[in-house]
């Protein structure tokens, strides 16, 4: 804030007030993007020299990265936006945050409160889009509420189960000027007082339910990592000797060398942990919403056992399986709360199914014995060259689910993806953000062809600002996840998949034949190089070892492209709506 807003009986303007929150609040990064109802806002933001706003070049690439910066660094992320087409191209980044838990605070201008509601220009109703998809929402129509709302905004985002919280800012309140300005210290939010710790008869309930069953499991997710809860977990892990299957959004809590980790579970999981689901007699939730992904049919999921849910959020517990031990509160305090109760357990005879289980959990692949770059194969190699403390930022695809299942998870906070939603084009962004937020350790993006298009413009701002991204596409000309539902289910009738089709191709397609065309549009080494990013291609596996070298030990930003077998498929795999014991392997 300047000088002048400093005295004591000054005048303060909306926009200094936002910028001294965000001070305030430990805001020190930020992404955005000006325009006409918050130039008041950008004008206090460049005088200052604390609080640092990366430019973006699409909106949505800034809620992304804001979102990348809080998943990599557990603080919240903060996006500035204008009104209209600004803000409402935060929807999707706003609804990818919503479905994962991700403390975000997002600023949007708003016309002036004279004419809220006319219609005008560049007038979105941004409570009303916001409010399915938001934690909470303000809609700021006053200067005196100001500093109260951005207090209460950041409250909300981090404490509980985090989410988005969108702000809402009139452009005449921004620009208004208020005297005698102090930011709150404390919140008064009557109705929102999150429970952290866990109702005692219902964690003895648990405790007792471990000490009797014979063959407990834990299903960790995301609420884990949020609740910085991983040692607790390992340690009640070590000292139940009770295996744990890991989501999507919880790797990395739980090391994937551990000898009591199952894997990831659900569609795309590990035989052993979908298996181990399906046999025990005691599932213990932490911090997963047990989706659809993960349970695929809830009627025949862990059918033979009592399920206990330890949550955050009430309302999760029993909304898609039912619990019978039902604890609300932080997953952290939980943990350490049953790491006292529990009784040391032996390994026996369940953790020795599991382990026999495990040993089949990787699909075997021979790059040897192909003339084409194996997607597995570039996974691997990234796994065995990356720096331990690597953080892996993926798009959502095919390359998602091989980098979910061949990577190495050693730590949280080191795999971030789009779970809850699945959204193409978060990963360069996000990673943008987690490189920013986490400098001290190296990124990497694993990408698709057509994940990478969706915010290729992301390219030029991590040449400008210097953002030692390490961009990994792996190039198969497919929308591969689709196409391979198509190919499985629907007779190979690849409808609008093949990124190389163009008007002389056949309008049915089942698969490459000699007359597909043989480049594929965009050339992304030269896009990649047209926006001053340093880029090499792979086209054969000899090659695939030297390009990622080559990229891993550039500083960045780099962009390596690896043009893989083109049909080649995820396994394991089960089928929606069957019971997640039915996988499909590969030769099925």
């Amino acid at each position: 804030m300047p000088d002048r807003a400093r005295q004591v009986g000054a005048r303060v303007s909306g926009a200094e007030i936002l910028v001294d929150a965000l001070r305030k609040e430990g805001v020190t990064l930020l992404f955005g993007y000006p325009g006409g109802m918050v130039i008041s806002i950008f004008d206090v933001l460049n005088r200052c020299d604390d609080i640092n706003l990366v430019l973006t070049r699409h909106e949505q690439a800034a809620i992304h990265a804001a979102d990348g910066y809080a998943r990599a660094t557990g603080k919240v992320g903060v996006c500035l936006v204008t009104s209209g087409p600004g803000a409402t191209n935060t929807i999707t980044g706003i609804a990818t945050a919503k479905l994962d838990s991700i403390p975000l605070v997002v600023i949007s201008g708003q016309v002036r409160t004279t004419v809220l509601g006319s219609d005008a220009f560049q007038e979105t109703d941004m409570v009303g889009l916001t409010r399915p998809i938001c934690k909470h929402n303000y809609l700021v129509q006053s200067i005196e509420d100001l500093p109260a709302s951005l207090k209460n905004a950041f409250h909300i985002a981090r404490t509980g189960r985090p989410g988005p919280v969108s702000v809402d800012l009139p452009v005449d309140v921004a620009e208004a000027t208020l005297k005698d300005y102090s930011y709150p210290t404390s919140v008064h939010l009557p109705g929102y007082s999150p429970t952290l710790k866990g109702n005692h008869r219902q964690v003895v309930r648990l405790s007792q339910a471990i000490g009797e069953a014979n063959r407990p499991l834990i299903c960790a997710g995301g609420g884990v990592i949020s609740s910085e809860a991983g040692a607790e977990l390992v340690a009640f892990m070590e000292k139940t000797n009770i295996p744990a299957v890991v989501t999507l959004m919880g790797l990395g809590v739980v090391p994937s060398d551990h000898p009591l980790f199952l894997g990831m579970p659900g569609m795309h999981g590990c035989a052993s942990a979908n298996f181990a689901l399906a046999e025990c007699d005691l599932l213990i939730g932490m911090g997963t919403r047990f989706d659809d992904r993960v349970t695929s049919r809830p009627d025949s999921f862990a059918k033979n056992a009592r399920i206990a849910h330890i949550d955050i959020d009430p309302s999760e517990i029993g909304k898609n399986v039912k619990a019978d031990i039902p604890v609300v509160g932080d997953v952290k305090s939980v943990l350490s709360d049953l790491i006292a109760l529990v009784r040391p357990k032996s390994a026996g005879e369940w953790v020795g199914r599991t382990l026999k289980w495990k040993e089949g959990n990787r699909v075997e692949f021979d790059q040897a014995e192909c003339p084409e770059i194996l997607p597995q194969f570039v996974i691997r190699s990234i796994a065995r060259l990356v720096k331990s403390d690597a953080v892996v930022v993926t798009d959502v695809g095919q390359h998602q689910m091989w980098s979910a299942l061949h990577l190495d998870h050693g730590r949280p906070r080191s795999f971030i993806s789009s779970g809850g939603l699945g959204t193409m084009g978060f990963g360069l962004p996000a990673a943008m953000g987690a490189a920013l937020g986490s400098p001290e350790r190296p990124v990497v993006c694993i990408s698709g062809d057509g994940s990478i298009q969706m915010n290729i413009q992301e390219l030029a701002t991590c040449a400008i600002n210097r953002i030692p991204v390490r961009i990994v596409v792996l190039n198969n000309s497919y929308l591969g996840l689709v196409r391979q539902w198509q190919e499985l289910f629907w007779d190979k009738n690849y409808a609008k998949t093949c990124l190389r089709q163009g008007p002389d191709c056949p309008k049915r397609c089942s698969g490459p034949g000699p007359d597909c065309p043989e480049k594929y549009l965009p050339d992304l080494v030269k896009v990649a190089q047209a926006n001053g990013v340093e880029a090499w291609r792979a086209e054969k596996p000899g090659e695939v070892e030297s390009v990622l070298r080559r990229g891993l030990e550039c500083p960045g930003p780099v962009l390596m492209e690896f043009m893989v077998r083109r049909l080649e498929n995820v396994f394991p795999m089960v089928p929606s709506g069957k019971p997640i014991t039915e996988i499909i392997t590969r030769g099925a």
